[in-house]
């Protein structure tokens, strides 16, 4: 089936579903997907997309998995990243990195049995520590047998799949610091994994969360394969999810413009609608200019992102992308709240389901703060190898901002501090961020996207960042007042200086 017919076909059956109103607050409001619906969705065999095309499925082409997301994400924000979690991290790294014997019976069981996949990585004391993980392997024979715990993995009990992450023990007590991946099959002898707990995750109901616990013994076989080192695999395999996350971004993003725009072309305040006062404006604005840049994203994702290129250097591009793109599907949930009023506090209401729905993924494949920190290290560290302290100069020649950096030239034009505490280089990561994206945005006019939303887009982006800027530079550098309850009651005040009666 051609592409477009199949996305239609997909689009279709999720506006049956989940605009159906007898369905779409059982939907919203309860935990967990009825196993009915989800194999109504499953049948219009999604997760072909992540398959290659010798094992049937559509060929695991980016840009395809992109939009099947942003479909999704267009009624769903937790069924696109069900898919999401499916594709970008258990069928395109098994696609890239399983031994062939393997690959052959588990993407047939997704296309013929609607199996499904996640990935397990974080660990209850080692969040976003991952390199020092505690769940442990160790060799037998032609099996591993895998001891740890893990928990927020998304189809905690539900997937019929997972990537285990684990250290090689060596010793007594010692685990080597690599780490290494492996397909463990929930129904096949000895896989088994214990759910220990469910959580009861705010937002993203349809999803479950939980701790898993798992002792399990997995062939050897089902050892992914890397082409240098387990990290390495890591990294190239969480860079490319995080490129893919505009897929989501552009969906949800377009439906709380589109919610939005309906919302205020109706409602009438006073003598006019409410589309038709300022601060409105700027609110849709920002959210159409929040459309334009996640799509700009897309474009660069999907000629970047393909399984065939190793993305484990490509950190500038995935952070970047992942933190900026996720900063505005809040955003954009927050204001579609704001222009909704009362009605958007009830929880079967899109707009405020939205900002419960859409704030873990500020979170979740690294928190956006711990993200802006490690985009500005990253160019530290480059500009220190070029020999190079002018921020201007350096970004003026880098490929990722050097047409964004030529339209701010006067604000970028000074010598950057090699030695900025943390907090600054949050604030300096998110101005980089957001020049990254800028150059995305020209990009994608340059290949015809229409003139006026790239316009508006740069102007939002200038805007952000001289507003970036603006704290960057700003020296206030407040600690905590830890015993701060000392000194500090507004009436002790009041009673001192004789003035409450």
């Amino acid at each position: 089936m051609p592409f477009e017919a199949f996305l239609d076909n997909f689009g279709k059956k999720l506006g049956a579903i989940f605009q159906n109103p007898e369905t779409a607050d059982r939907l919203a409001l309860r935990r967990g997907m009825p196993p009915s619906v989800l194999k109504e969705i499953l049948d219009t065999n999604p997760l072909s997309v992540g398959i290659p095309l010798e094992y049937g499925g559509r060929g695991s082409r980016i840009h395809e998995n992109l939009e099947l997301l942003s479909t999704a994400a267009y009624e769903s924000l937790s069924l696109a990243l069900t898919l999401g979690i499916n594709s970008a991290l258990f069928l395109q790294p098994v696609a890239k990195y399983a031994r062939e014997e393997v690959k052959g019976p588990v993407f047939s069981r997704f296309l013929k049995d609607r199996n499904m996949g996640g990935l397990m990585i974080t660990e209850p004391g080692h969040g976003s520590d991952a390199l020092n993980m505690q769940s442990f392997y160790t060799g037998k024979k032609d099996k591993y047998r895998i001891r740890g715990i893990k928990h927020w993995a998304g189809l905690t009990g539900l997937a019929d799949f997972w990537l285990l992450t684990a250290r090689e023990k060596t010793g007594a007590a010692d685990l080597r610091r690599d780490i290494d991946f492996f397909i463990c099959d929930v129904r096949g002898p000895g896989q088994q994994i214990i759910v220990e707990e469910y959580f009861e995750n705010l937002g993203l109901y349809p999803i479950p969360y939980g701790r898993n616990r798992f002792d399990v013994e997995i062939p050897a076989v089902q050892k992914l394969v890397p082409e240098t080192t387990g990290v390495k695999m890591m990294l190239d395999l969480l860079h490319r999810s995080r490129m893919q996350f505009p897929g989501m971004g552009t969906g949800f993003i377009r439906r709380m413009l589109d919610e939005s725009i309906s919302h205020t072309s109706q409602r009438q305040i006073g003598k006019k609608k409410l589309i038709d006062y300022d601060q409105v404006q700027h609110r849709l604005a920002g959210m159409q200019s929040s459309y334009t840049i996640s799509s700009a994203m897309c474009a660069f994702s999907s000629r970047k992102a393909g399984i065939e290129n190793d993305l484990s250097a490509d950190g500038l591009a995935a952070n970047s992308i992942k933190t900026v793109v996720t900063d505005l599907m809040q955003e954009a949930a927050q204001s579609a709240t704001q222009l909704f009023g009362a009605q958007a506090y009830k929880l079967n209401h899109i707009a405020g389901r939205a900002i419960l729905d859409s704030r873990p993924f500020q979170i979740f494949e690294g928190s956006n703060d711990m993200l802006y920190a490690q985009i500005s290290e990253n160019f530290v560290r480059i500009m220190k190898k070029a020999s190079e302290s002018n921020l201007y100069r350096f970004l003026s020649r880098f490929s990722l901002t050097s047409r964004s950096a030529n339209r701010m030239k006067n604000r970028l034009n000074f010598s950057l501090d090699a030695n900025l505490p943390q907090r600054k280089m949050v604030e300096l990561g998110k101005v980089l961020g957001r020049l990254v994206s800028s150059d995305m945005v020209i990009n994608i006019g340059e290949m015809g996207f229409r003139k006026d939303l790239v316009d508006n887009a740069l102007a939002m982006l200038n805007q952000e960042i001289d507003t970036f800027l603006g704290g960057f530079s700003n020296k206030n550098m407040t600690r905590v007042v830890e015993d701060y309850q000392q000194d500090s009651s507004w009436r002790d005040q009041l009673r001192n200086s004789g003035m409450e009666r």
